[in-house]
Protein backbone atom coordinates (compact mmCIF):
# COMPACT_ATOMS: atom_id res chain seq x y z
CA UNK A 1 0.00 0.00 0.00
CA UNK A 2 2.47 2.83 0.82
CA UNK A 3 4.65 1.58 -2.50
CA UNK A 4 1.28 2.61 -4.23
CA UNK A 5 0.97 5.53 -2.63
CA UNK A 6 4.44 6.59 -3.76
CA UNK A 7 3.10 5.78 -7.04
CA UNK A 8 5.39 2.98 -7.99
CA UNK A 9 4.19 -0.22 -9.45
CA UNK A 10 5.52 -3.02 -7.32
CA UNK A 11 6.35 -6.93 -9.47
CA UNK A 12 3.16 -8.12 -7.80
CA UNK A 13 1.29 -5.40 -8.41
CA UNK A 14 2.04 -6.23 -12.49
CA UNK A 15 1.57 -9.91 -11.78
CA UNK A 16 -1.86 -9.50 -10.81
CA UNK A 17 -2.71 -6.63 -13.84
CA UNK A 18 -1.79 -9.32 -16.26
CA UNK A 19 -3.99 -12.26 -14.99
CA UNK A 20 -6.73 -9.89 -14.13
CA UNK A 21 -6.07 -8.30 -17.61
CA UNK A 22 -6.56 -4.52 -15.82
CA UNK A 23 -4.44 -1.64 -16.30
CA UNK A 24 -1.85 -1.85 -13.62
CA UNK A 25 -1.89 1.65 -13.33
CA UNK A 26 -5.44 1.36 -12.22
CA UNK A 27 -4.87 -1.12 -9.59
CA UNK A 28 -2.15 1.02 -8.27
CA UNK A 29 -4.61 3.71 -7.60
CA UNK A 30 -7.08 1.53 -5.99
CA UNK A 31 -4.11 0.10 -3.67
CA UNK A 32 -3.55 3.26 -2.64
CA UNK A 33 -6.53 4.45 -1.60
CA UNK A 34 -7.21 1.28 0.19
CA UNK A 35 -9.98 0.13 -2.41
CA UNK A 36 -8.15 -2.82 -3.41
CA UNK A 37 -5.91 -5.19 -1.32
CA UNK A 38 -3.18 -7.66 -2.18
CA UNK A 39 -3.09 -11.01 0.03
CA UNK A 40 0.61 -12.01 -0.07
CA UNK A 41 2.52 -12.08 3.41
CA UNK A 42 6.31 -10.96 2.99
CA UNK A 43 6.77 -14.66 4.93
CA UNK A 44 5.25 -16.42 2.43
CA UNK A 45 7.30 -18.15 0.31
CA UNK A 46 5.79 -19.95 -3.07
CA UNK A 47 2.23 -17.90 -2.81
CA UNK A 48 0.26 -16.81 -5.96
CA UNK A 49 -0.88 -13.31 -4.26
CA UNK A 50 -4.70 -12.16 -5.05
CA UNK A 51 -5.94 -9.26 -5.60
CA UNK A 52 -9.52 -8.24 -3.71
CA UNK A 53 -11.56 -5.28 -4.28
CA UNK A 54 -13.21 -2.59 -6.74
CA UNK A 55 -11.66 -3.24 -10.38
CA UNK A 56 -11.10 -6.70 -9.58
CA UNK A 57 -12.87 -9.90 -10.13
CA UNK A 58 -14.72 -11.41 -7.28
CA UNK A 59 -12.66 -13.70 -5.41
CA UNK A 60 -14.20 -16.78 -3.01
CA UNK A 61 -12.59 -18.49 -0.23
CA UNK A 62 -13.11 -21.75 1.27
CA UNK A 63 -13.21 -22.60 4.66
CA UNK A 64 -11.35 -26.01 5.86
CA UNK A 65 -9.55 -27.58 9.23
CA UNK A 66 -9.60 -30.11 11.97
CA UNK A 67 -12.37 -29.61 14.62
CA UNK A 68 -12.00 -31.11 18.41
CA UNK A 69 -14.14 -33.80 17.29
CA UNK A 70 -12.78 -34.45 13.89
CA UNK A 71 -9.08 -34.57 13.67
CA UNK A 72 -7.88 -35.81 10.03
CA UNK A 73 -5.00 -33.49 9.19
CA UNK A 74 -4.33 -35.66 5.74
CA UNK A 75 -8.54 -35.60 4.64
CA UNK A 76 -8.09 -30.98 5.47
CA UNK A 77 -5.11 -31.13 3.11
CA UNK A 78 -7.05 -32.89 0.51
CA UNK A 79 -9.94 -30.44 1.02
CA UNK A 80 -7.45 -27.64 0.45
CA UNK A 81 -6.40 -29.23 -3.07
CA UNK A 82 -9.60 -29.79 -4.04
CA UNK A 83 -11.16 -26.17 -3.15
CA UNK A 84 -7.91 -25.08 -5.26
CA UNK A 85 -8.40 -27.08 -8.13
CA UNK A 86 -12.38 -25.83 -8.12
CA UNK A 87 -12.08 -22.57 -8.05
CA UNK A 88 -10.92 -21.13 -4.31
CA UNK A 89 -8.86 -18.37 -4.51
CA UNK A 90 -7.98 -18.40 -1.06
CA UNK A 91 -8.25 -20.77 1.80
CA UNK A 92 -8.79 -20.36 5.30
CA UNK A 93 -7.42 -22.83 8.12
CA UNK A 94 -9.48 -22.73 10.96
CA UNK A 95 -8.34 -25.80 12.39
CA UNK A 96 -9.46 -26.35 16.31
CA UNK A 97 -7.94 -29.68 17.06
CA UNK A 98 -4.76 -31.73 16.95
CA UNK A 99 -1.11 -29.75 16.41
CA UNK A 100 -2.63 -26.19 15.16
CA UNK A 101 0.56 -25.19 14.00
CA UNK A 102 1.87 -28.17 12.20
CA UNK A 103 -1.30 -28.65 10.50
CA UNK A 104 -1.67 -24.66 9.83
CA UNK A 105 2.04 -25.42 8.21
CA UNK A 106 1.43 -28.54 6.16
CA UNK A 107 -1.65 -26.76 4.73
CA UNK A 108 -0.14 -23.44 3.61
CA UNK A 109 3.08 -26.14 1.95
CA UNK A 110 0.03 -28.19 -0.13
CA UNK A 111 -1.46 -25.46 -2.13
CA UNK A 112 -0.09 -22.35 -3.74
CA UNK A 113 -3.03 -19.68 -2.49
CA UNK A 114 -3.30 -17.22 0.07
CA UNK A 115 -3.94 -18.45 3.42
CA UNK A 116 -5.98 -16.95 6.48
CA UNK A 117 -6.26 -17.58 9.85
CA UNK A 118 -8.42 -16.69 12.93
CA UNK A 119 -5.71 -16.57 15.49
CA UNK A 120 -7.77 -16.34 18.63
CA UNK A 121 -9.25 -20.11 17.82
CA UNK A 122 -5.35 -21.01 18.73
CA UNK A 123 -5.01 -19.37 22.27
CA UNK A 124 -8.45 -20.75 22.99
CA UNK A 125 -7.61 -24.29 22.01
CA UNK A 126 -4.54 -23.56 24.11
CA UNK A 127 -6.49 -23.07 27.23
CA UNK A 128 -8.83 -26.06 26.81
CA UNK A 129 -5.68 -28.69 26.36
CA UNK A 130 -4.58 -26.88 29.65
CA UNK A 131 -8.03 -27.91 31.22
CA UNK A 132 -8.91 -23.74 31.48
CA UNK A 133 -11.48 -21.74 30.43
CA UNK A 134 -11.41 -19.84 27.31
CA UNK A 135 -11.89 -16.64 29.59
CA UNK A 136 -8.68 -17.31 31.29
CA UNK A 137 -6.47 -16.59 28.41
CA UNK A 138 -4.45 -13.85 28.95
CA UNK A 139 -3.37 -10.53 26.69
CA UNK A 140 -0.25 -12.28 26.16
CA UNK A 141 -1.58 -15.36 24.70
CA UNK A 142 -3.78 -13.28 22.14
CA UNK A 143 -1.10 -11.01 20.87
CA UNK A 144 1.87 -14.26 21.03
CA UNK A 145 -0.69 -16.01 18.56
CA UNK A 146 -1.06 -13.27 16.09
CA UNK A 147 2.55 -12.92 15.65
CA UNK A 148 3.33 -16.49 15.69
CA UNK A 149 0.81 -16.88 12.67
CA UNK A 150 2.30 -13.56 10.63
CA UNK A 151 6.07 -15.30 11.87
CA UNK A 152 4.33 -18.35 9.40
CA UNK A 153 3.50 -16.63 6.52
CA UNK A 154 -0.50 -15.97 6.41
CA UNK A 155 -1.90 -13.78 4.55
CA UNK A 156 -4.59 -12.51 6.05
CA UNK A 157 -6.12 -13.05 9.97
CA UNK A 158 -9.63 -12.45 11.02
CA UNK A 159 -9.28 -10.32 14.15
CA UNK A 160 -12.63 -9.23 15.83
CA UNK A 161 -11.93 -5.51 16.99
CA UNK A 162 -15.08 -4.64 16.72
CA UNK A 163 -16.23 -6.83 19.33
CA UNK A 164 -15.76 -3.74 22.21
CA UNK A 165 -17.34 -3.51 25.32
CA UNK A 166 -19.86 -0.64 24.69
CA UNK A 167 -21.41 -3.45 22.10
CA UNK A 168 -21.05 -6.31 24.37
CA UNK A 169 -23.23 -4.14 26.88
CA UNK A 170 -25.87 -3.75 24.13
CA UNK A 171 -25.54 -7.60 23.78
CA UNK A 172 -26.91 -8.61 27.12
CA UNK A 173 -30.01 -6.16 26.86
CA UNK A 174 -30.54 -7.24 23.09
CA UNK A 175 -33.39 -9.38 22.07
CA UNK A 176 -31.53 -11.58 19.35
CA UNK A 177 -33.12 -14.14 17.97
CA UNK A 178 -29.71 -16.30 17.69
CA UNK A 179 -27.44 -14.25 19.92
CA UNK A 180 -23.68 -14.80 18.91
CA UNK A 181 -22.78 -17.22 16.09
CA UNK A 182 -19.17 -15.99 15.25
CA UNK A 183 -17.14 -17.83 16.99
CA UNK A 184 -13.73 -15.90 17.38
CA UNK A 185 -16.49 -13.05 18.12
CA UNK A 186 -18.23 -15.13 21.26
CA UNK A 187 -14.38 -15.70 23.03
CA UNK A 188 -13.77 -12.09 22.75
CA UNK A 189 -17.27 -11.05 23.96
CA UNK A 190 -17.23 -13.55 26.70
CA UNK A 191 -13.57 -12.59 27.83
CA UNK A 192 -14.76 -8.95 27.73
CA UNK A 193 -17.73 -9.72 29.82
CA UNK A 194 -15.60 -12.12 31.96
CA UNK A 195 -12.53 -9.81 32.77
CA UNK A 196 -14.23 -6.78 32.57
CA UNK A 197 -11.73 -5.31 30.02
CA UNK A 198 -11.73 -3.76 26.84
CA UNK A 199 -11.15 -5.73 23.94
CA UNK A 200 -6.90 -5.54 23.75
CA UNK A 201 -7.34 -5.76 19.71
CA UNK A 202 -9.46 -2.65 20.05
CA UNK A 203 -7.47 -0.96 22.98
CA UNK A 204 -4.08 -1.50 21.25
CA UNK A 205 -4.97 -1.13 17.59
CA UNK A 206 -2.23 0.60 17.06
CA UNK A 207 0.06 -2.37 17.76
CA UNK A 208 -1.98 -4.84 15.67
CA UNK A 209 -1.32 -2.27 13.01
CA UNK A 210 2.38 -2.64 13.36
CA UNK A 211 2.49 -6.23 13.40
CA UNK A 212 0.39 -6.23 9.98
CA UNK A 213 2.81 -3.77 8.30
CA UNK A 214 6.04 -5.87 9.43
CA UNK A 215 4.76 -9.08 7.50
CA UNK A 216 2.15 -6.95 4.92
CA UNK A 217 -0.69 -9.18 6.18
CA UNK A 218 -3.81 -8.32 5.63
CA UNK A 219 -6.01 -7.38 8.59
CA UNK A 220 -9.68 -8.99 8.06
CA UNK A 221 -11.76 -6.97 10.18
CA UNK A 222 -14.01 -9.90 12.00
CA UNK A 223 -17.85 -9.48 12.22
CA UNK A 224 -18.37 -11.15 15.49
CA UNK A 225 -22.04 -9.23 15.38
CA UNK A 226 -22.91 -10.83 12.30
CA UNK A 227 -26.70 -11.93 12.17
CA UNK A 228 -26.83 -15.77 12.84
CA UNK A 229 -30.37 -16.12 11.08
CA UNK A 230 -32.79 -13.61 9.04
CA UNK A 231 -34.84 -12.39 11.54
CA UNK A 232 -31.47 -10.55 13.26
CA UNK A 233 -30.41 -9.41 10.02
CA UNK A 234 -30.20 -5.26 10.13
CA UNK A 235 -30.16 -4.96 13.76
CA UNK A 236 -28.30 -2.01 16.19
CA UNK A 237 -25.32 -4.64 16.94
CA UNK A 238 -24.86 -5.22 13.74
CA UNK A 239 -24.62 -1.90 12.64
CA UNK A 240 -22.25 -0.75 15.91
CA UNK A 241 -20.26 -2.85 14.72
CA UNK A 242 -20.06 -2.14 11.22
CA UNK A 243 -19.36 1.67 11.99
CA UNK A 244 -16.47 1.03 13.83
CA UNK A 245 -14.69 -1.19 12.17
CA UNK A 246 -15.34 1.51 9.59
CA UNK A 247 -13.24 3.33 11.92
CA UNK A 248 -10.52 0.73 12.13
CA UNK A 249 -10.61 0.97 8.24
CA UNK A 250 -9.37 4.08 8.23
CA UNK A 251 -6.90 3.99 10.68
CA UNK A 252 -5.30 1.11 8.98
CA UNK A 253 -4.74 3.02 5.60
CA UNK A 254 -3.28 5.92 7.36
CA UNK A 255 -0.57 3.63 9.11
CA UNK A 256 -0.34 1.75 5.62
CA UNK A 257 -1.86 -1.27 6.40
CA UNK A 258 -4.03 -3.02 3.92
CA UNK A 259 -7.55 -4.34 5.28
CA UNK A 260 -11.07 -5.68 4.44
CA UNK A 261 -14.11 -6.27 6.75
CA UNK A 262 -16.07 -9.13 7.15
CA UNK A 263 -19.89 -9.06 6.94
CA UNK A 264 -23.04 -11.39 7.63
CA UNK A 265 -23.94 -13.76 7.68
CA UNK A 266 -28.08 -14.29 6.93
CA UNK A 267 -29.87 -11.77 5.51
CA UNK A 268 -33.75 -11.64 3.80
CA UNK A 269 -33.06 -11.53 -0.23
CA UNK A 270 -34.42 -8.14 -0.24
CA UNK A 271 -31.99 -6.77 2.59
CA UNK A 272 -28.83 -7.60 1.12
CA UNK A 273 -28.38 -4.24 -1.45
CA UNK A 274 -29.04 -1.92 1.27
CA UNK A 275 -26.72 -4.05 3.35
CA UNK A 276 -23.86 -4.02 1.29
CA UNK A 277 -24.02 -0.02 0.30
CA UNK A 278 -24.36 0.73 4.13
CA UNK A 279 -21.34 -1.56 4.60
CA UNK A 280 -19.43 0.03 1.68
CA UNK A 281 -20.30 3.77 3.06
CA UNK A 282 -19.21 3.00 6.77
CA UNK A 283 -15.92 1.51 5.57
CA UNK A 284 -14.89 4.00 2.66
CA UNK A 285 -15.29 1.15 -0.14
CA UNK A 286 -12.79 -1.37 1.62
CA UNK A 287 -13.26 -4.82 -0.11
CA UNK A 288 -16.03 -6.74 1.65
CA UNK A 289 -15.91 -9.92 2.43
CA UNK A 290 -18.90 -11.95 3.37
CA UNK A 291 -19.98 -15.54 4.58
CA UNK A 292 -22.67 -16.47 1.81
CA UNK A 293 -25.00 -14.43 2.95
CA UNK A 294 -27.55 -17.23 3.04
CA UNK A 295 -31.25 -15.96 2.41
CA UNK A 296 -33.14 -18.32 4.47
CA UNK A 297 -32.60 -20.45 7.46
CA UNK A 298 -34.82 -23.65 6.75
CA UNK A 299 -32.97 -25.37 4.14
CA UNK A 300 -30.08 -27.29 6.39
CA UNK A 301 -28.23 -29.85 3.94
CA UNK A 302 -28.72 -26.99 1.03
CA UNK A 303 -27.33 -24.16 2.71
CA UNK A 304 -24.58 -23.69 -0.14
CA UNK A 305 -27.10 -22.70 -2.49
CA UNK A 306 -29.06 -20.21 -0.13
CA UNK A 307 -25.33 -18.83 0.43
CA UNK A 308 -25.00 -19.05 -3.45
CA UNK A 309 -28.15 -16.95 -4.22
CA UNK A 310 -27.05 -14.57 -1.46
CA UNK A 311 -23.59 -14.19 -3.06
CA UNK A 312 -24.73 -13.83 -6.43
CA UNK A 313 -26.85 -11.06 -5.51
CA UNK A 314 -24.17 -9.22 -2.49
CA UNK A 315 -21.51 -9.78 -5.44
CA UNK A 316 -23.86 -7.68 -7.95
CA UNK A 317 -24.26 -5.00 -5.61
CA UNK A 318 -21.07 -4.30 -4.58
CA UNK A 319 -18.96 -7.25 -2.37
CA UNK A 320 -15.63 -8.13 -3.32
CA UNK A 321 -15.06 -11.51 -1.66
CA UNK A 322 -17.75 -14.45 -1.00
CA UNK A 323 -16.69 -17.06 1.83
CA UNK A 324 -18.19 -20.49 0.27
CA UNK A 325 -20.90 -22.35 2.64
CA UNK A 326 -20.99 -26.15 2.27
CA UNK A 327 -24.04 -28.31 2.45
CA UNK A 328 -22.88 -29.49 5.89
CA UNK A 329 -23.15 -26.24 7.25
CA UNK A 330 -25.36 -25.73 10.72
CA UNK A 331 -24.73 -29.57 10.47
CA UNK A 332 -21.34 -30.44 11.06
CA UNK A 333 -17.97 -30.84 9.53
CA UNK A 334 -17.87 -30.88 5.32
CA UNK A 335 -16.82 -33.77 3.93
CA UNK A 336 -13.85 -33.37 0.66
CA UNK A 337 -17.11 -33.86 -1.87
CA UNK A 338 -18.96 -31.03 0.09
CA UNK A 339 -16.29 -29.26 0.16
CA UNK A 340 -16.60 -28.71 -3.49
CA UNK A 341 -19.93 -28.71 -4.07
CA UNK A 342 -19.55 -25.27 -1.75
CA UNK A 343 -16.77 -24.21 -4.13
CA UNK A 344 -18.43 -24.65 -6.81
CA UNK A 345 -21.84 -23.24 -5.84
CA UNK A 346 -19.48 -19.98 -4.81
CA UNK A 347 -18.12 -19.98 -7.96
CA UNK A 348 -20.88 -20.08 -9.94
CA UNK A 349 -22.24 -16.97 -7.94
CA UNK A 350 -18.85 -14.78 -8.57
CA UNK A 351 -18.71 -15.88 -12.26
CA UNK A 352 -22.00 -14.82 -12.69
CA UNK A 353 -21.30 -11.41 -11.54
CA UNK A 354 -17.64 -11.68 -13.56
CA UNK A 355 -18.73 -12.26 -16.85
CA UNK A 356 -21.11 -8.92 -16.83
CA UNK A 357 -18.04 -6.95 -15.67
CA UNK A 358 -15.49 -8.61 -17.74
CA UNK A 359 -15.44 -9.36 -21.57
CA UNK A 360 -13.13 -12.18 -21.15
CA UNK A 361 -15.31 -14.04 -18.79
CA UNK A 362 -18.32 -13.88 -20.50
CA UNK A 363 -16.39 -15.42 -23.84
CA UNK A 364 -16.39 -18.77 -21.80
CA UNK A 365 -20.14 -18.86 -22.06
CA UNK A 366 -20.02 -17.64 -25.06
CA UNK A 367 -17.73 -21.09 -26.16
CA UNK A 368 -20.43 -23.49 -24.35
CA UNK A 369 -23.00 -21.72 -26.65
CA UNK A 370 -21.36 -22.19 -29.81
CA UNK A 371 -20.52 -25.92 -28.24
CA UNK A 372 -23.95 -26.98 -27.63
CA UNK A 373 -25.27 -25.36 -30.49
CA UNK A 374 -22.42 -27.63 -32.38
CA UNK A 375 -23.54 -30.89 -30.46
CA UNK A 376 -19.88 -31.10 -29.92
CA UNK A 377 -19.95 -32.44 -26.54
CA UNK A 378 -15.71 -32.92 -26.36
CA UNK A 379 -15.89 -28.90 -26.76
CA UNK A 380 -18.35 -28.64 -23.95
CA UNK A 381 -16.50 -30.78 -22.23
CA UNK A 382 -12.93 -28.92 -22.32
CA UNK A 383 -15.18 -25.26 -21.71
CA UNK A 384 -16.99 -27.07 -18.25
CA UNK A 385 -15.67 -25.85 -14.51
CA UNK A 386 -16.24 -29.89 -13.70
CA UNK A 387 -15.38 -31.97 -16.59
CA UNK A 388 -15.90 -34.89 -14.21
CA UNK A 389 -19.14 -34.52 -13.49
CA UNK A 390 -19.64 -33.27 -17.25
CA UNK A 391 -18.17 -36.85 -18.05
CA UNK A 392 -19.58 -38.77 -15.35
CA UNK A 393 -23.35 -37.22 -16.35
CA UNK A 394 -23.01 -37.65 -19.76
CA UNK A 395 -22.20 -41.46 -19.31
CA UNK A 396 -24.71 -42.30 -16.83
CA UNK A 397 -27.31 -41.49 -19.56
CA UNK A 398 -26.66 -43.19 -23.09
CA UNK A 399 -28.78 -42.28 -26.16
CA UNK A 400 -29.01 -43.25 -29.54
CA UNK A 401 -28.24 -40.48 -31.35
CA UNK A 402 -26.02 -37.23 -30.73
CA UNK A 403 -28.00 -35.45 -28.86
CA UNK A 404 -28.64 -35.90 -25.14
CA UNK A 405 -30.84 -38.32 -23.50
CA UNK A 406 -33.72 -35.60 -22.45
CA UNK A 407 -34.60 -35.13 -25.89
CA UNK A 408 -32.95 -38.09 -28.09
CA UNK A 409 -34.98 -37.27 -31.28
CA UNK A 410 -36.91 -34.59 -30.66
CA UNK A 411 -33.84 -32.64 -30.17
CA UNK A 412 -34.63 -28.93 -30.67
CA UNK A 413 -30.93 -27.92 -31.54
CA UNK A 414 -30.91 -30.57 -34.04
CA UNK A 415 -33.88 -29.93 -35.72
CA UNK A 416 -33.47 -26.79 -36.05
CA UNK A 417 -29.98 -26.96 -37.77
CA UNK A 418 -31.84 -29.04 -39.94
CA UNK A 419 -34.62 -27.15 -41.06
CA UNK A 420 -31.74 -23.81 -41.44
CA UNK A 421 -29.38 -26.09 -43.54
Amino acid sequence: MEEAKKGRITEDMMLIAERERIRVEDLMKNIAKGYTIILKNVAHENVRPVAIGKGVRVKINANIGTSRDILDVEKEIEKARVAVKYGADTIMDLSTGGDLDEIRRRIMKSVDVPIGTVPIYQAAEKMLRKGRAIIDMSEDDMWRTVEKHFKDGVDFVTIHAGVTKEVVKKLTKSKRVVGMVSRGGTFMAAWIHHNKEENPFYRDYDYLLELAKEYDAVLSLGDGLRPGGIHDAGDLLQMSELFTLGELVKRARETGVQAMVEGPGHVPIDQIPMQIKIAKVATNNAPFYVLGPLVSDIFPGYDHIAGAIGGAIAALNGADFLCYVTPSEHLGLPDIEEVKEGVIASKIAAHAVNLTRFEEDALLDLEMSKARFSLDWERQKEVAIDKERFEEKRKSKPTRTEACSMCGDLCAIKMIKEMME
